[in-house]
């Protein structure tokens, strides 16, 4: 079972056990996160796609750590001029573990034209 959800700004597919290293959450380590905006899930070769999220859908996680990337170095320069400039960034991340992906199943309500033809089918079969 796996499942594509949006969160900060991007997609990402997980499953249940898998570390997923998203941009920065603002959760603490060891506190639980909650992502609602499901856009796919796949159970079993069935395949339940949203518009635009899969409705009753949610994947539960647990921070692990929070931290930052490696550093990326960028370089500036104009050749002939003496102009260079170097510049340094790294990204935060937060690490999530996926604990469960839940979908709750729809209750099928039948539409109100059908129920009231069958009670009339009853009245009509009663006399």
């Amino acid at each position: 079972m796996y499942a594509i959800i949006e969160a900060c700004g991007r997609q990402y597919k997980v499953q249940e056990g898998e570390t997923v290293y998203f941009e920065k959450l603002d959760e603490n380590e060891g506190k639980k996160v909650s992502f609602d905006k499901v856009v796919l899930i796949s159970n079993d070769g069935k395949i339940q796609v949203g518009n635009p999220y899969v409705a009753n859908a949610k994947v539960e996680g647990k921070v692990v750590s929070n931290g930052k990337s490696k550093k990326i170095l960028v370089f500036k320069y104009k050749p002939k001029k003496n102009e260079r400039k170097t510049r340094g960034h790294r990204q935060d991340y937060t690490k999530v573990e996926i604990t469960s992906i839940k979908v709750k199943a729809e209750k099928a309500e039948k539409p109100a034209a059908e129920k009231t033809e069958k009670a009339e089918k009853k009245e009509k079969a009663a006399k």
